[in-house]
C-alpha cells in the first residue's frame, strides 16, 4: 500500500498486464461490433480508491461544460486541476511501458500518447447528463496525429443498473446497439477508433443528484492513418426513431427529470 501511495513504484499492474496478453489479444480482435476489451479490477484497488477520493466535485475546479442537444457533460484536460496522484496515473498510462502493452494487445504498432489530454483527462457527468452516439474526431488538433484508440477507466463505486450511464457500442449503420457496458468501479474499456466505431451513452443519466459518472479518458495516436480519410471532428448520429431535438426541448426534458 505505502509503495503505491507514496509514488515508490508504478501504479501499473505490470505482472498482470503480461499475464493478460495471450488471451486478451484474441478477445480484442474477435469482439463485436468493433475491436474492444473490458478489463475488470485492472488496477490495484488502492490505486482506484485514491483516484476516486481525489476526483474533483462539480464546483471544485473550472470544468469544461459541454451542453447542447447531443451532450451534457463536464470535462477537464488541464493538469493544473488534477491531483499529483491522478497525474501520476495518467502519465503511467501514457508511458512507453503501457504503450508497448497496448501495441501488443490491439495489434497497432508505433502508438503515441497525448501529453495534453485533448478531449480526455477527467470526465464527470451528473444526473440527466448524456453523450449521444458518435464517432470521435480523427486527427489531433495540435500535433496532427491520427487517433486510433480510446481508453476509459471508470471510478463509480456501488453503481446500480438503474442509474444508467452504460457505454453503448453500435453497429456501423447505427441501426442497433450491439453491446452495453456498465461504468462500474475499476473497469477499464479499450477500443479501436474508426470511421464506424459508433459509441456513447445516449440516455440521460438517472443516478441520484449527489452522484455522478466519473471516468478517466485517454486517447492514443499514430503518425500515419490506417486508411486515407479526411479529418473530421466528433460526428453524432441519431438512433433509429430518434429525432433531432432542439436545445430548448432538451432543457425542458432535463428539468422534468430533475423533479422526479
Amino acid at each position: 500500500m505505502n509503495t503505491i501511495m507514496n509514488f515508490k513504484r508504478s501504479p501499473l499492474p505490470l505482472e498482470k498486464m503480461k499475464a493478460l496478453l495471450p488471451m486478451a489479444k484474441k478477445q480484442y480482435q474477435e469482439a463485436s461490433p468493433f475491436p474492444h476489451i473490458v478489463f475488470d479490477d485492472f488496477f490495484h484497488p488502492e490505486v482506484t480508491e485514491r483516484l476516486l477520493s481525489e476526483f474533483p466535485g462539480k464546483n471544485d475546479i473550472n470544468w469544461i461544460n459541454f451542453k447542447d442537444n447531443k451532450q451534457v457533460k463536464f470535462a477537464n484536460e488541464d493538469e493544473a486541476n488534477m491531483s499529483p496522484f491522478t497525474r501520476y496515473v495518467l502519465h503511467s498510462l501514457n508511458s512507453s511501458m503501457f504503450l508497448e502493452f497496448l501495441e501488443e494487445l490491439v495489434g497497432i504498432p508505433d502508438l503515441l500518447s497525448d501529453p495534453s489530454f485533448i478531449g480526455g483527462g477527467m470526465h464527470n457527468i451528473f444526473r440527466t447528463g448524456k453523450l449521444g452516439i458518435h464517432i470521435d474526431f480523427n486527427k489531433h488538433p495540435k500535433y496532427g496525429l491520427y487517433r486510433r484508440l480510446n481508453l476509459l477507466l471508470y471510478l463509480n463505486k456501488d453503481w446500480k443498473e438503474e442509474f444508467g450511464g452504460h457505454i453503448e457500442f453500435w453497429d456501423p449503420s447505427v441501426k442497433k446497439c450491439v453491446k452495453r457496458i456498465s461504468p462500474i468501479f475499476n473497469r477499464m474499456v479499450i477500443f479501436t477508433t474508426t470511421a464506424t466505431s459508433f459509441h456513447g451513452h445516449p440516455d440521460p443519466l438517472n443516478c441520484p443528484p449527489e452522484r455522478s459518472r466519473k471516468s478517466l479518458a485517454l486517447y492514443y495516436y499514430t503518425v500515419k492513418q490506417e486508411k486515407r480519410k479526411a479529418p473530421h471532428s466528433t460526428v453524432f448520429r441519431n438512433r433509429p426513431g430518434e429525432k433531432e431535438d432542439s436545445p430548448n426541448k432538451i432543457k425542458k426534458y432535463f428539468s422534468s427529470l430533475l423533479k422526479l
